[in-house]
């Protein structure tokens, strides 16, 4: 199970790599597919929705928020932009928290 996972996983990130760098770059039917689908959850503002869409193609919440570009726009974006605003807040809780700690400040350097 959590081979099929990676193997979606890298495929939808190399083909969204791919078409990156050459947007005429053929797409396999299954990842486009699975990428449309979870573009258009995210935009319906269902939470169940877009949870079992995602659970469907077998990826996972945080992936998705992290990686997914919908139109142009990360899928947060996309949906927050959509008024789907229900789904954009899942998504983000998903990234979890960061904290940024400016080491520099921490410690003095004299000269």
């Amino acid at each position: 199970m959590k081979t099929l996972k990676a193997l979606t996983l890298a495929s939808i990130t190399s083909v969204s790599l791919l078409a990156a760098f050459n947007s005429s770059a053929a797409m396999d039917p299954y990842i486009e597919s699975a990428l449309i689908n979870v573009c258009k959850s995210a935009q319906s503002d269902d939470l169940r929705e877009m949870r079992s869409t995602i659970k469907g193609f077998h990826l996972n919440e945080k992936t998705v928020a992290l990686k997914v570009v919908c139109n142009g726009e990360n899928i947060i974006n996309f949906a927050e932009n959509s008024g789907a605003y229900t789904t954009a807040n899942h998504l983000e809780k998903r990234l979890g928290s960061t904290k940024i700690v400016d080491l520099a400040q921490s410690y003095a350097v004299n000269f």
